[in-house]
């Protein structure tokens, strides 16, 4: 299968690259799409990291945040989409050519990290000639490497925002990600992961895609849009759900690769900030570039308690709570909140005093406590502008970017 690969994708090569495992790629390829004009200071520039299924086509996916005047503001800003390391839209992963054999690596890809991915994509902008980076945003998968970005670029990187993600891959996520994996392992046509690419394991792919596709939502999301709604397709009768769940795992299998999709699960499994580097309370305190953390109130996946955790500990965090109740994938719909959080923290206009934020106490946890964390100035989702039927048009870009 011919992965779609994005129109505007620019590519540049790494001659060679050790991971972390020691292991050495060669002749690395990096994709990436740009928006905007790089300054002659070479240093407007915003790094925007893209989620587990996505690509480097930010238009497409968070292009109501993508523009002239907008939160990522082409006539300010030089804005680059890198493609993460291990996927198929780009950047060298399983679908690609093993330069020493001449094969596609399929199955012998090896294991990468979240760590992994931001090295190289920081080579990469140094061989374009980035000599400074205004923020790096990034929301899911993204987050992780924005956050990431901060530990391995802090005297590059001015800030970094993370939107619905954590410090560290918890069990509850790892417990997703290996239930996803095994729907791919469980299908005949595995092999492994040295499977035929005219015969590739599509109905494991897509059962893992379904899978997921339920931690990306909520109970309320699921119930108010299809209830116990029937229907008939292709002279079957079934639930609306059922329905809608097997349309997402079948788009699935026509963009993606079950070997990039069990490579990239378990690149986000790698995350942890404090790996090799020590308590990760400890790690956290020893930030000190500015961090937007944003958390979503119905995120199943990674929950607002995780957020709380980072903006707890870290020294100059900004804490928002976007209200929403389409879950994990609110960060690719809730836009208007995204750009009331985002667009202020780029700019400085958050209030701070001595270099310190200001932020405002309020009791709001499960028990009662007074978590010492700003609560989000954001419309609640009962009367958020975007109605429902809206919100089902702007589902169509999560199909590609989740």
């Amino acid at each position: 299968m011919d992965i779609p690969i994005p129109s505007n994708l620019q590519t540049l090569c790494i001659r060679q690259f050790t991971l972390e495992n020691q292991h050495r790629l060669h002749e690395v390829q990096v994709g990436y799409q740009a928006w905007g004009t790089l300054n002659e200071r070479q240093d407007n520039v915003l790094v925007v990291c893209h989620a587990l299924t996505g690509n480097t086509d930010l238009a497409d996916w968070w292009g109501d945040l993508l523009g002239p005047g907008k939160v990522f503001d082409t006539d300010r800003y030089w804005v680059v989409c890198l493609n993460v390391l291990g996927s198929c839209y780009g950047t060298t992963g399983p679908c690609s050519i093993n330069p020493e054999t001449g094969k596609r690596y399929g199955g012998v890809f090896p294991r990468v990290t979240i760590r992994d991915s931001v090295r190289l994509h920081i080579e990469a902008l140094k061989q374009i000639g980035v000599r400074g980076i205004e923020a790096v945003i990034g929301g899911s998968m993204g987050g992780m490497q924005s956050l990431e970005w901060a530990y391995l670029a802090p005297e590059w990187a001015k800030r970094v925002v993370v939107i619905a993600a954590s410090g560290r891959h918890s069990a509850w996520t790892i417990g997703w990600s290996e239930a996803q994996r095994a729907a791919i392992y469980a299908d005949p046509n595995w092999q492994n992961g040295h499977y035929d690419e005219a015969n590739p394991p599509v109905a494991g792919l897509a059962a893992a895609r379904m899978n997921a596709m339920i931690s990306y939502r909520s109970w309320r999301s699921f119930q108010d849009r299809f209830g116990r709604v029937e229907q008939e397709s292709h002279g079957e009768a079934l639930y609306a759900v059922e329905s809608y769940q097997r349309y997402q795992g079948r788009k699935l299998t026509e963009r993606f690769d079950a070997n990039v999709y069990v490579r990239l699960t378990q690149l986000m499994d790698s995350h942890d900030v404090s790996r090799g580097r020590g308590v990760y309370e400890d790690v956290l305190r020893s930030l000190h570039i500015p961090v937007l953390v944003v958390g979503i109130d119905s995120d199943l996946l990674y929950p607002l308690a995780e957020q709380e955790e980072l903006a707890r500990h870290i020294p100059r965090a900004h804490f928002r709570i976007l209200h929403s109740e389409d879950g994990h994938d609110a960060f690719l719909i809730e836009f208007e909140q995204l750009s009331s959080f985002i667009k202020p923290f780029l700019s400085d206009l958050y209030p701070q005093i001595n270099g310190k934020a200001i932020v405002r106490s309020v009791a709001w946890n499960s028990v009662g406590k007074n978590t010492g964390l700003p609560l989000a100035s954001a419309t609640t989702s009962n009367k958020h502008p975007l109605n429902h039927k809206l919100k089902e048009l702007k589902c169509k870009s999560i199909v590609l970017a989740s």
